[in-house]
C-alpha cells in the first residue's frame, strides 16, 4: 500500500473513533490459522510486532490469535471450516485451493510473474485482486469474507547442487505445490514433487528431492534448510506465493464499522511492515552467509529469468482455459503487469 492509502486509511480510523488505548485483553479474539510452521519467522515477527498492534487500534475490543498452519484443520480445509464456525478466519496460501478451481492457482501464484512482493501488494490492492478472490469465494465457499490479500517475500530456492540456469533444472528432483507451480518445473524440464513445506526438510536430508521451491531466504534459514542445501538461489526464481486473509462473513458483519476498518488497516499495514522487514532480514542474511563463504548463494541472471518467465506464460495460459473464473484472473494479472511494465 502507498503511504498516501495507509495514511487516508488511519485517518479513517481516527475518525471512526478508534482510540489507541491497550487493554489487559482484547473483548473478541478471533482465532486466524495461517500457513507458517511454528518456526516461521514471519509468524513470530507478527506475533510480536503487529498483534498487539490491532489490540491498541482497536482500543482493546479486539485482536487476532494466530496459529500455525496445520493446527486446527488440514491447510486445504480452512475455507470450509470458517464457513461452519471452526475458525474465524485464515492467513494463509491461496494455492491450498487450487483443487477447487484452477482460478485459486493463477491468483495463489503466477508462477515466475512477478519481480517482487511489492508488486503483488499493489495488484490486490490496487489492481482489482481482492476483488477478484471474493468473487472466488463467492463462487465457491459460501460465507468467506475477503480482508486482504498479498505477498511479503519471493521464496528463495534450496538447493544440494548448483543450479544457474533453466538447463540445470533438467531432471533436478524439486519439491513443489500441485498444479501450475509443478507444471511450470515440468515444462521446464524438472520432476516436481509434491510435498508439504513441513517434509522438506527430511527429503533434503534422505535424498527425495535435490532442490525445493521453499519459503523465504529467512525462514529457510531458520527451519536449518542451508545446513544441508548449500546452493540457494537469491533472489528466488520461482514463486511469490500471494496469501489471503478471510473471515467468516458472519464475524464481519458482527464487527462494527470501525473495527471493519480497523481490521483492513491493519492488514495492510502489517502486510507492508512483514514485506520490508524480510526484506532487510533476508539481505542481512545473505550478506552473513556470503562472508562466511560455506553457501554459494546464486543469483540468476536476467536473460536466464526470462527465459524462465516465458516458458511460464505458456503454463498461465493453459491454466486459463480451465475455467471461467481462471480466465477472468489471468485477465486481470495480465493487464495488472501491462500497465506496471512487466509484459
Amino acid at each position: 500500500m502507498n503511504i498516501k492509502g495507509l495514511g487516508t486509511a488511519v485517518a479513517t480510523v481516527a475518525m471512526l473513533g478508534i482510540t489507541g488505548f491497550t487493554a489487559d485483553a482484547a473483548d473478541r479474539v478471533l482465532k486466524i490459522q495461517t500457513s507458517s510452521n511454528a518456526s516461521h519467522a514471519s509468524l513470530a515477527y507478527l506475533n510480536e510486532e503487529w498483534v498487539p498492534k490491532l489490540e491498541e487500534m482497536t482500543g482493546g475490543s479486539l485482536t487476532v490469535e494466530l496459529l500455525p498452519v496445520d493446527a486446527v484443520v488440514p491447510r486445504r480445509e480452512t475455507a470450509e471450516a470458517i464457513s461452519v464456525g471452526i475458525l474465524d478466519g485464515d492467513l494463509t496460501s491461496i494455492n491450498y485451493f487450487a483443487g477447487v478451481d484452477p482460478a485459486f492457482a493463477l491468483m495463489g501464484d503466477l508462477i515466475a510473474g512477478y519481480d517482487s512482493a511489492d508488486q503483488i501488494q499493489a495488484f490486490c490492492a490496487q489492481g482489482g485482486g481482492k476483488e477478484m478472490l471474493q468473487k472466488l469465494f463467492d463462487a465457491h465457499f459460501e460465507g468467506v469474507h475477503v480482508v486482504g490479500c498479498g505477498a511479503y517475500a519471493r521464496e528463495a530456492f534450496v538447493s544440494k547442487v548448483p543450479v544457474r540456469g533453466v538447463a540445470d533444472l533438467a531432471g533436478l528432483k524439486i519439491r513443489s505445490p500441485e498444479g501450475l507451480a509443478a507444471d511450470v518445473f515440468k515444462r521446464a524440464g524438472a520432476a516436481p514433487v509434491s510435498m508439504s513445506g513441513s517434509e522438506t526438510y527430511g527429503a533434503l536430508e534422505k535424498g527425495v528431492i535435490d532442490a525445493a521451491d521453499n519459503s523465504a531466504y529467512a525462514n529457510n534459514d531458520a527451519n536449518g534448510m542451508h545446513k544441508i542445501a548449500k546452493y540457494p538461489i537469491f533472489p528466488g526464481i520461482h514463486s511469490t506465493p500471494i496469501l489471503q486473509f478471510t473471515v467468516s462473513q458472519m464475524v464481519w458483519d458482527e464487527l462494527t464499522p470501525a473495527e471493519q476498518v480497523a481490521l483492513e488497516t491493519w492488514y495492510l499495514a502489517a502486510y507492508n511492515g512483514l514485506r520490508q522487514y524480510f526484506d532487510r532480514l533476508d539481505r542481512q542474511l545473505v550478506a552473513r552467509d556470503k562472508a562466511a563463504g560455506e553457501l554459494e548463494i546464486i543469483d540468476w541472471p536476467q536473460e536466464e529469468r526470462d527465459a524462465l518467465r516465458k516458458i511460464a506464460q505458456e503454463a498461465w495460459s493453459d491454466f486459463a482455459s480451465q475455467s471461467d473464473l481462471a480466465k477472468e484472473v489471468y485477465d486481470a494479472h495480465i493487464a495488472f503487469m501491462e500497465q506496471a511494465g512487466l509484459l
